[in-house]
């Protein structure tokens, strides 16, 4: 048997940079592979909370426009045995967001998708930012997945 965990979100953080629509990427320390925010939710916190906290810890981005993703990131965690499905929010930020990163990562990237895809690793990677591209990007966003976070 493999359990299942969904103790994790992940985040991606949208923001028009010089006039052009950019998705955050940043270099993990750990692994030293290209990626989105993502992080443990901690005890008492919901999926939610926990977005907003690992935005701000690992970007100092304060979260004003949450959107839920419409997206369950999976895949499985041989060195656990587990598979991890992972609810995605989308951050619209405001136009030339600041990024100041924590020891978590050494660097970071406004992407387009096509960069994004170029420096991302995996296949599960590249399925959530082709999604979110497609329905936070291309298409008008739907007030229906905008996420109250007061």
């Amino acid at each position: 048997m493999i359990p299942l965990s969904s103790s994790v979100v992940s985040g991606v953080a949208l923001s028009k940079i010089d006039g052009e629509v950019k998705m955050l990427l940043m270099k993990r320390v750990k692994g030293g592979f290209w990626c989105h925010v993502a992080g443990s939710i901690e005890q008492g916190e919901t999926g939610i909370d926990a977005i907003v906290r690992e935005l701000k810890e690992e970007t100092q981005i304060d979260v004003l426009n949450l959107y839920n993703a419409q997206y369950l990131e999976q895949f499985y965690e041989a060195s656990v045995n587990v598979i991890q499905l992972i609810p995605v929010f989308v951050v619209m930020c405001p136009p030339q967001q600041e990024v100041v990163l924590n020891e978590e990562h050494t660097e970071y990237k406004w992407c387009s998708l096509e960069e994004a895809l170029e420096l991302a690793p995996f296949p599960n990677q590249h399925a959530v930012f082709k999604h979110v591209w497609s329905y936070f990007v291309e298409k008008p966003v739907n007030a229906l997945y905008r996420v109250d976070i007061s």
